[in-house]
Formats: structure tokens, C-alpha cells, sequence
């Protein structure tokens, strides 16, 4: 409905400020799941959001060959937020994490016993150690004496009684935090990795076109293809992860050297059939790729600190939306096969970064157990 530039751009204030539900649940997983089941569950809610790209250069497509399909598909996708909103806020928070408490306390407590030491609890999860465990009698609203709250994590109470500036500083205090760790590395390798991917998809449809004068159809419909092979990769996470013995480490190098040498062969692709191959395990490598760097952010950052974590992540991720357009446009001037040639560039540096901290990650990580 905007009728200027100007409202245009305010419009899109509050979409920026309010489209991280994705990032949002993801950190809400990271504190319902224990870390040995974080990479398959993020694998597989990564497929179930990838669903959306599969299905939206489609109907976006189709809705905008139409007259007023610009207003048409704004219009749907405004329906759609806000359909989502409804159902988040209909969701049984409380229940969820109440439960997922009750199964970390009964499993400590089997396992300590079995060890001959019911005094000391082995660890079973992400929340075992952060959350006292929930009693049955607690989570019965007539047993409940006057004055006291029910067991576990309720998190409208503590965003609507908690003081707003004592949230602040101790969001500020975990930033302060990440940004004064050892962190600085995956934090540049996401950065690097981010641009480099979205290099790769910059001005995909022009690039297919001036090199291939393929039509924005067909452009869309095998950008659709790569959407849907990401999704089914989502599903492949756990099965790669324990084929790797959980040694993140391995499979994000893997993933990353992978990514650099299809966008190579892409930038140097001499026909639309080696680009559908490089699309086919572009988005398999780059699918792996996101997971296993969010799930190495959470183990060295902690879960106690995994909704900053992944903010910041994202944050990061923002950073290369801003630099890719640039880069691409000057790349573009150039040649059209600029933009993934800068890419691979970029890549190779998240490789050399890689190959010269991981050895660093795995003596402190040794050294981590020891001390356990």
C-alpha cells in the first residue's frame, strides 16, 4: 500500500525487526535438546524451513505474472506472518519446558544410581544444569501452596515482570561477553562463508541469463530445485554428523572446502547442465555447512548464553547481506561470472582460517574434558 519511496523504506523497518522467528527457534531448541541430539534436530527443523524457499519463488513467480501481483503477493505474505504469529503465541510453552525438565531429572537421577553414587548427577541434557528438576506435585496447580510459582522456565512472566533495565544489562553483558571470547574465529568463518554463499545466488537470474539466455522461469524453477535439495539435506545432517563420530570440527572443514570447489565450478561452468550439478551439492554442502557452525557456536559459547549466541550469529549473517549486493554489483562490472569468482576467493580464506584454528579448537576442547 505504499504510494512513496519514503514509505516504502519505513515499511520495511518493522520486517527487519520482526522476521528472526527463525533464529528465535532455533534457540529454543538448543535449550529443549540435549547436545548429542542438537545436530539431527536442527537438521531437521533446517529441512522444514527450507520449505518456504522451495515453494516461494514458485507462487511469487505466479502471482507476480499477474496484474497488481506485486500487491497480491505482499498482501499473502502479510497474512502469512501474521497466521504464524497465532500459532507461536498459541504454543504450550510452559508445558514443553516443564517436561523436557521432568525427562532430564528422571534420567540423571537412573544414571547416577546405576554409578553407585546417587549424590552426584551425570549431566543429560542441555537444561539438566541450569533448571532445578520439576516435581510432579508442582506441575499440579491444587497442590500448589499460596504464594508459590509453578515449577520451570515461564517465560511471558519473566519478560513482563522482570525490570526492563535489568534485562538490558545482562543482554549487554553476554554480548560484552562474545565479543571479548576466542569466539572471533567462527564468527569471521560464518562471515566469510555468509557472502561467499550469497555471491553465489546474487543476481543468479542475470548471470544465468547474459551467460545461457535462460528466461526467469526456468531461472526460477531450478532455483526451486536447489531450494528442495537443501530441504532433503536438512534430513541427511544426522546421519553425516554420527558417520563423522560428532567431530564437527572434520565435517564443517569438509563442508567448507566442498562449497569453495562448486562455487568454482560454477564460476567456470560452460553449460547449464554442470550448473544444475553444482546447484545439486551446492545446496547439500552449504545445508551441512550452517549446522554444523551453529552447533560448534553453542558448544564453545555455552547453552546458558544460546539465544546471544545465535543472535549475534545472525548478526554476523546480516553483516554479509549488506556486503554481498556490493560486492557482487562492482564483481558484476567486470564479468558475469564475477560474483562467484569473488566467492571462491572468499571461501578459500574461510578454508586457510579453518585449517590454521581447528587444531587450537580440538587441544582446548581435550583440555576441556580433561577438566570434567
Amino acid at each position: 500500500m505504499s504510494t512513496s519511496i519514503a514509505l516504502f523504506v519505513l515499511a520495511r523497518i518493522p520486517v527487519g525487526l520482526f522476521k528472526h522467528s527463525l533464529s528465535i527457534c532455533r534457540a529454543l531448541l538448543s535449550d529443549l535438546v540435549s547436545e548429542s541430539e542438537r545436530p539431527l534436530v536442527m537438521g531437521h527443523f533446517n529441512a522444514a524451513s527450507s520449505v518456504g524457499f522451495i515453494l516461494g519463488p514458485v507462487v511469487g513467480g505466479y502471482l507476480t505474472e499477474h496484474e497488481g501481483g506485486f500487491y497480491t503477493s505482499s498482501f499473502t505474505c502479510a497474512v502469512i506472518f501474521l497466521t504464524n504469529a497465532g500459532l507461536v503465541w498459541m504454543l504450550p510453552w510452559s508445558e514443553t519446558l516443564i517436561h523436557r525438565n521432568d525427562t532430564n531429572s528422571s534420567n540423571d537421577t537412573s544414571k547416577g544410581c546405576n554409578d553407585k553414587n546417587c549424590s552426584k548427577s551425570v549431566r543429560n541434557g542441555s537444561n539438566a544444569s541450569t533448571h532445578p528438576p520439576v516435581l510432579a506435585a508442582d506441575t499440579d496447580p491444587g497442590s500448589i501452596a499460596p504464594g508459590k510459582q509453578v515449577g520451570g522456565l515461564r517465560w511471558r512472566e519473566v519478560s513482563l515482570l522482570q525490570p526492563a533495565w535489568r534485562q538490558l544489562s545482562s543482554v549487554g553483558s553476554k554480548i560484552h561477553m562474545v565479543a571479548s571470547s576466542d569466539m572471533w574465529d567462527l564468527f569471521l568463518v560464518r562471515l566469510l562463508m555468509a557472502i561467499a554463499i550469497m555471491l553465489y545466488y546474487s543476481n543468479f537470474s542475470l548471470a544465468m541469463e547474459e551467460r545461457f539466455s535462460l528466461k526467469p522461469k526456468v531461472t526460477g524453477y531450478l532455483i526451486s530445485y536447489s531450494s528442495t535439495l537443501g530441504a532433503l539435506a536438512g534430513f541427511l545432517v544426522g546421519p553425516v554428523t554420527q558417520l563423522y563420530g560428532n567431530n564437527m570440527h572434520a565435517l564443517l572443514l569438509h563442508s567448507t572446502v566442498l562449497t569453495s570447489l562448486l562455487i568454482f565450478l560454477y564460476a567456470a561452468a560452460p553449460s547449464v547442465s554442470q550448473v544444475l550439478l553444482t546447484s545439486t551439492f551446492f545446496a547439500i554442502s552449504t545445508t551441512i555447512g550452517r549446522t554444523c557452525i551453529t552447533d560448534l557456536e553453542l558448544q564453545r559459547g555455552g547453552v546458558q548464553a544460546s539465544g546471544t549466541l545465535i543472535g549475534a550469529g545472525q548478526s554476523v549473517t546480516a553483516v554479509g547481506r549488506v556486503l554481498a549486493p556490493l560486492l557482487s554489483g562492482l564483481a558484476q562490472e567486470f564479468s558475469p561470472c564475477g560474483p562467484p569468482s569473488l566467492g571462491v576467493v572468499l571461501a578459500l580464506a574461510a578454508v586457510c582460517l579453518l585449517l590454521i584454528r581447528i587444531p587450537k579448537w580440538d587441544g582446548r576442547g581435550m583440555t576441556i574434558k580433561a577438566k570434567l
